[in-house]
């Protein structure tokens, strides 16, 4: 048993863990904890030098990337249009802006987790880039009822980076707001602060031109309109609650409809049922390609497609950083530590499990490599 002790207590010390008192024998559950906080050294120091191995590959190549240009005479040229490919798009390309309103309606917070409130503030940082990026965006995009948890959330990220978003508003009201006094059509002219000495109109719609979208309406979406308002709900629950938006949407007498997944995607084996940012692009490739089935097709998640086992069978699930890019809602599905190049990702099952549901597995985005990291419990989480 002494051996045992010192053991630990070495491991303590390697860790940078203050030892205990060595006269009192530690408890299993204690030397576990011990094992486990060792575990997770050596595993950071491990994928520290992953990533340095990457960034260095990464430099080198760059730079004889920029030699072999210069040897090939395109330095001034190609070379350079090549290295600020992404500013010129944006310079270059000019914006066609789709005449149409979407809304978050963020009146969801006391339904949601804590997992789920963090992963519903990415899947708005998603749609926010998504629309920015699009050559054909929607003219505005306005989120409602922020005042619960995912306003603090909102309010601690990049300091509260989400007030400096370009072409979008928030409220903390609801989206009923849109139409209130003007149920005869006209809109109001209502002018709302800024962070400046002008003001601006507060966003305002006829209630005839408001659609709430939920994939609970008898009714298909067939189409987007020039001077509609379309809303999202913005809630990240994994399916839990039936009918939530399409309740909603009769409450204040709005219309509803659902995208036409089942008409252009039967062959989707798993819910039908997706996350507010791919909502959203969905209907900004439509409105860039004029077909549901191409936009549907580009958006959803390939592994959707996949006749698998249903989740909570799943023991072990890898998944790599664009995968997640692109299906934020894998964030509140899987246990995730973002890792610098990588992300380690756990077991699906409860966000707020202990990981005990199989091993950890770190993707490469770039080429899925395996990171060697442990099992899931090294992870100290």
């Amino acid at each position: 048993m002494e051996e045992e002790i010192k053991e630990v207590s070495q491991v303590a010390s390697t860790s940078g863990i203050p030892d205990t008192e060595p006269a009192q024998p530690l408890s299993k559950n204690a030397q576990k904890k011990l094992a486990k906080a060792a575990r997770l050294t050596e595993l950071k120091k491990e994928r520290r030098a992953y990533e340095k191995v990457k960034r260095k590959e990464k430099k080198k190549r760059l730079r004889e990337e920029r030699e072999q240009e210069k040897a090939d005479g395109v330095e001034g040229d190609q070379g350079d249009e090549g290295r600020v490919k992404k500013r010129a798009k944006t310079e270059t390309e000019p914006k066609k802006p789709f005449d149409a309103r979407v809304v978050i309606d963020l009146g969801f917070d006391d339904k949601m987790s804590e997992n789920e409130i963090r992963s519903l503030t990415s899947q708005l940082a998603f749609t926010y880039s998504a629309n920015r990026k699009a050559a054909t965006p929607f003219t505005s995009v306005l989120f409602t009822s922020l005042n619960g948890r995912t306003f603090t959330r909102l309010e601690s990220i990049s300091d509260a980076a989400y007030k400096r978003w370009i072409d979008t508003e928030w409220w903390e009201e609801g989206y009923e707001e849109l139409w209130k006094g003007n149920e005869d059509g006209e809109l109001n002219d209502k002018e709302e602060k800024t962070d400046g000495p002008e003001t601006k109109k507060r966003a305002s719609a006829p209630k005839d031109s408001v659609i709430y979208l939920t994939a609970d309406s008898t009714d298909e979406l067939t189409e987007l309109k020039e001077g509609e308002t379309y809303i999202i709900g913005g809630i990240c629950d994994h399916n839990r609650y039936k009918n939530l938006c399409f309740n909603k949407a009769n409450e204040h007498g709005i219309r509803s409809a659902r995208l036409p997944i089942g008409t252009y995607l039967a062959e989707l084996k798993t819910r039908k049922v997706l996350t507010v940012n791919q909502t959203f692009e969905i209907l900004l490739k439509w409105v860039e390609t004029r077909s549901w089935e191409e936009a549907l097709y580009s958006v959803v998640p390939k592994r959707k497609f996949k006749d698998n086992k249903p989740e909570e069978e799943s023991k072990e699930v890898v998944v790599s950083l664009k995968d997640i890019n692109e299906d934020p809602e894998t964030v509140g599905e899987l246990d995730v530590l973002e890792g610098g190049e990588g992300v380690v990702v756990a077991a699906p099952g409860d966000p707020t499990s202990s990981f005990d549901n199989g091993p950890a597995i770190v993707m490469d985005p770039d080429d899925n490599a395996e990171v060697p990291t442990g099992d899931v419990d090294s992870l100290g989480l």
